[in-house]
Protein backbone atom coordinates (compact mmCIF):
# COMPACT_ATOMS: atom_id res chain seq x y z
CA UNK A 1 0.00 0.00 0.00
CA UNK A 2 1.25 3.17 -1.12
CA UNK A 3 0.80 6.56 1.63
CA UNK A 4 1.98 9.38 1.97
CA UNK A 5 2.35 11.74 4.91
CA UNK A 6 0.93 14.92 3.91
CA UNK A 7 -0.11 16.98 6.93
CA UNK A 8 1.19 16.87 10.60
CA UNK A 9 -1.00 19.03 12.90
CA UNK A 10 1.19 21.01 15.79
CA UNK A 11 -0.30 22.30 18.78
CA UNK A 12 -0.18 25.80 19.56
CA UNK A 13 -1.17 28.57 22.28
CA UNK A 14 -0.65 31.64 19.85
CA UNK A 15 -1.65 31.10 16.36
CA UNK A 16 -0.08 34.77 15.50
CA UNK A 17 2.86 33.80 17.47
CA UNK A 18 3.30 30.37 15.62
CA UNK A 19 3.45 32.23 12.45
CA UNK A 20 6.01 34.54 13.53
CA UNK A 21 8.17 31.26 14.21
CA UNK A 22 7.15 29.20 11.36
CA UNK A 23 6.94 31.49 8.28
CA UNK A 24 8.99 34.36 9.81
CA UNK A 25 12.26 32.53 11.08
CA UNK A 26 11.91 29.31 9.58
CA UNK A 27 10.86 30.78 6.09
CA UNK A 28 7.87 28.03 5.27
CA UNK A 29 5.58 30.15 3.26
CA UNK A 30 1.72 30.22 4.43
CA UNK A 31 -0.51 27.73 1.75
CA UNK A 32 -3.62 28.73 3.70
CA UNK A 33 -4.95 30.48 6.15
CA UNK A 34 -8.28 29.79 7.01
CA UNK A 35 -10.32 31.13 9.69
CA UNK A 36 -14.14 31.22 8.84
CA UNK A 37 -15.18 32.49 12.76
CA UNK A 38 -13.57 33.23 15.71
CA UNK A 39 -13.50 29.95 16.96
CA UNK A 40 -11.43 28.31 14.17
CA UNK A 41 -8.57 28.84 12.27
CA UNK A 42 -6.18 26.34 10.59
CA UNK A 43 -2.92 27.73 8.73
CA UNK A 44 -0.97 25.44 6.54
CA UNK A 45 2.63 26.36 6.06
CA UNK A 46 5.19 23.90 3.99
CA UNK A 47 8.89 23.83 4.75
CA UNK A 48 10.28 24.51 1.07
CA UNK A 49 11.16 20.93 -0.30
CA UNK A 50 8.56 19.19 1.38
CA UNK A 51 5.11 17.17 0.74
CA UNK A 52 4.46 17.35 4.21
CA UNK A 53 2.17 20.21 5.44
CA UNK A 54 2.33 22.11 8.68
CA UNK A 55 -1.56 22.67 10.09
CA UNK A 56 -1.50 24.68 13.01
CA UNK A 57 -4.71 27.39 14.80
CA UNK A 58 -7.21 27.10 16.85
CA UNK A 59 -10.24 24.93 17.13
CA UNK A 60 -8.90 22.17 15.44
CA UNK A 61 -10.33 19.07 17.28
CA UNK A 62 -7.30 18.23 18.39
CA UNK A 63 -6.90 17.86 22.42
CA UNK A 64 -3.27 17.80 22.06
CA UNK A 65 -1.82 20.43 24.53
CA UNK A 66 0.48 22.81 22.84
CA UNK A 67 4.54 21.87 23.07
CA UNK A 68 3.14 18.16 23.45
CA UNK A 69 4.65 17.29 19.65
CA UNK A 70 8.20 16.13 19.96
CA UNK A 71 10.39 14.59 17.59
CA UNK A 72 9.51 15.52 14.37
CA UNK A 73 12.50 15.43 11.80
CA UNK A 74 13.00 17.99 9.32
CA UNK A 75 15.77 16.46 6.52
CA UNK A 76 18.64 18.30 4.72
CA UNK A 77 21.06 17.88 2.93
CA UNK A 78 23.67 19.93 4.27
CA UNK A 79 23.59 19.86 8.43
CA UNK A 80 26.11 22.42 8.64
CA UNK A 81 23.76 24.84 6.45
CA UNK A 82 20.93 24.29 8.45
CA UNK A 83 22.43 25.35 11.50
CA UNK A 84 24.06 28.63 10.11
CA UNK A 85 20.28 29.08 8.59
CA UNK A 86 18.87 28.37 12.15
CA UNK A 87 21.54 30.96 13.88
CA UNK A 88 20.89 33.43 11.61
CA UNK A 89 17.11 33.63 11.95
CA UNK A 90 17.43 33.38 15.56
CA UNK A 91 16.08 30.15 16.30
CA UNK A 92 18.23 28.80 19.46
CA UNK A 93 19.39 24.89 18.53
CA UNK A 94 21.79 22.82 19.67
CA UNK A 95 24.20 23.07 16.70
CA UNK A 96 25.23 19.83 14.96
CA UNK A 97 25.67 16.71 16.90
CA UNK A 98 26.17 13.17 15.94
CA UNK A 99 25.87 9.79 18.26
CA UNK A 100 29.33 8.20 19.25
CA UNK A 101 29.83 5.78 21.67
CA UNK A 102 25.95 5.81 23.03
CA UNK A 103 25.58 9.67 23.55
CA UNK A 104 25.26 12.30 21.73
CA UNK A 105 28.68 14.32 20.28
CA UNK A 106 28.87 18.14 19.30
CA UNK A 107 29.80 18.46 15.66
CA UNK A 108 28.48 16.31 12.46
CA UNK A 109 28.74 12.79 12.07
CA UNK A 110 32.89 12.58 11.18
CA UNK A 111 31.92 10.05 8.12
CA UNK A 112 28.72 12.89 7.11
CA UNK A 113 26.54 9.55 7.37
CA UNK A 114 23.48 9.36 5.86
CA UNK A 115 21.33 10.10 9.08
CA UNK A 116 24.35 10.46 11.02
CA UNK A 117 23.61 14.14 12.16
CA UNK A 118 21.11 16.17 13.93
CA UNK A 119 20.18 19.74 15.02
CA UNK A 120 17.66 20.17 17.75
CA UNK A 121 15.30 23.42 18.36
CA UNK A 122 11.73 23.75 19.39
CA UNK A 123 9.09 26.35 18.68
CA UNK A 124 8.04 29.14 20.73
CA UNK A 125 5.23 26.65 23.00
CA UNK A 126 8.41 23.64 23.45
CA UNK A 127 7.07 21.66 20.16
CA UNK A 128 10.51 20.22 19.09
CA UNK A 129 12.05 19.50 15.99
CA UNK A 130 15.13 17.51 14.92
CA UNK A 131 16.97 18.31 12.29
CA UNK A 132 18.57 15.68 9.93
CA UNK A 133 21.24 15.20 7.98
CA UNK A 134 20.28 12.59 5.06
CA UNK A 135 22.17 13.48 1.37
CA UNK A 136 21.33 9.95 -0.05
CA UNK A 137 17.88 8.46 0.98
CA UNK A 138 18.40 4.66 2.17
CA UNK A 139 15.61 3.81 0.14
Amino acid sequence: MDCALEVVIVPVSDVEKAIGFYRDKLGFPIDSDFHPHEHFRAVQVTPPGSACSIVFGKGLGSSAAPGSLQGCHLVVTDIEKAAADLDAAGVENTGPQHFADGAMQPGPDPARAAYGSFIYFSDPDGNSWAVQEVAKHAR
